[in-house]
């Protein structure tokens, strides 16, 4: 008898000692930090996302970039094929350590195959798409169409909130600015009389380059004036080649990435085969110029480089650059 109050009094002990463990075990779980958190999208949604996004996925080459500035490569799901080009991108080396090169715009079939964890869209998406993703339950979160700077800023501070990296995000906006700080202090240099050049900028995107876009930010930059917007051209309209005439730009820009055969090449080659255009200031002057396309497409941190590449074309060799810089917050990339 006095050997099985012992044993029942042992195992009272244990119990005690389990529940004191277990409520201990408790604490520290509760101490740690939330496998979610809730963020804002430039559409006024809220979405829950994970603490720490591990298989991210966009569907713009300039937030693939944004992303690729604030998280490793490992950490993305997908990235645009044409990003693991280094003909045609400055985040090859990257991109080619993401797991899947995509198509753009994959179907809500392609993406869900991928597993992401979060996903990154983009304005012009059509919205049954958005939804058809949010309805398999796949955190998807809106950012804005790049008309200016702020937007910019705007969708990385997004971009970092979500994926879980709000330090990274100020770390790299402080950097876009700084670099355009620099850059326009080195064209305030440049002799006033060759500044204050218009520009049009003749693309393949027919109505990319007028009033509205990343390609005023660069001209701004760059000490420049988009001729497209000088004339009342708003982005996503086209110019035709009477109004490009009349605006008569010191500048054409034909955006290249060094492959004859390229579409954008054999599209600038057929647009000024055109006789009517050598009446302009650009054409009789030789002021014909091809900056590398994919600086100039840009709607990311790396928007410093393409006002740098518009100060190249520009004023010189003094502002030349390579073709694969690339900001980033995350240390050692």
């Amino acid at each position: 008898m006095r050997t099985d109050k012992r044993l029942g009094g042992i195992l009272l002990l244990v119990l005690f000692l389990l529940t004191i463990i277990g409520a201990g075990c408790g604490s520290d779980q509760a101490a740690k930090p939330a496998e979610k958190h809730f963020v804002t999208d430039a559409q006024g949604t809220k979405v829950e996302v994970p603490a720490k996004a591990q298989r991210i996925m966009t569907y713009s080459m300039s937030m693939d970039e944004i992303v690729l500035g604030l998280v490793e490569p490992e950490r993305m799901i997908s990235v645009d094929e044409l990003h693991t080009d280094p003909m045609r991108s400055n985040v090859a080396a990257l991109a080619q350590r993401v797991p899947n090169a995509i198509p753009r715009m994959p179907s809500v079939e392609k993406a869900a195959s991928m597993k992401p964890d979060l996903i990154f869209t983009v304005p012009f998406m059509p919205a049954e798409q958005v939804d058809a993703l949010r309805a398999l339950g796949i955190p998807v979160v809106a950012c804005r169409q790049v008309r200016n700077l702020d937007d910019v800023i705007y969708n990385i501070r997004l971009a970092a909130d979500a994926a879980g990296e709000p330090e990274r995000g100020a770390k790299l906006v402080e950097m876009m600015m700084a670099e355009l700080a620099a850059l326009k202090a080195r064209v305030d240099a440049v002799p006033e009389e060759e500044r204050g050049k218009s520009v049009a900028f003749i693309s393949i995107m027919a109505g990319y380059g007028g009033a509205g876009c990343s390609f005023d930010v660069m001209c701004d930059y760059a000490g420049a004036v988009n001729a497209k917007a000088a004339a009342g051209n708003k982005s996503g309209t086209v110019m035709t080649k009477e109004q490009l005439v009349a605006a008569n730009p010191d500048y054409i820009f034909l955006p290249s990435y060094r492959i004859p055969s390229s579409n954008e090449e054999t599209y600038g080659r057929e647009y000024m085969s055109d006789p009517s255009l050598t009446q302009m200031t650009a054409v009789r002057e030789g002021h014909i110029k091809h900056p590398w396309g994919h600086y100039l497409y840009n709607g990311s941190q790396n928007i410093v480089f393409g006002a740098q590449e518009t100060a190249a074309m520009l004023y010189g060799d003094a502002f030349t650059q390579p073709t694969n810089r690339h900001l980033t917050a995350v240390e050692g990339e």
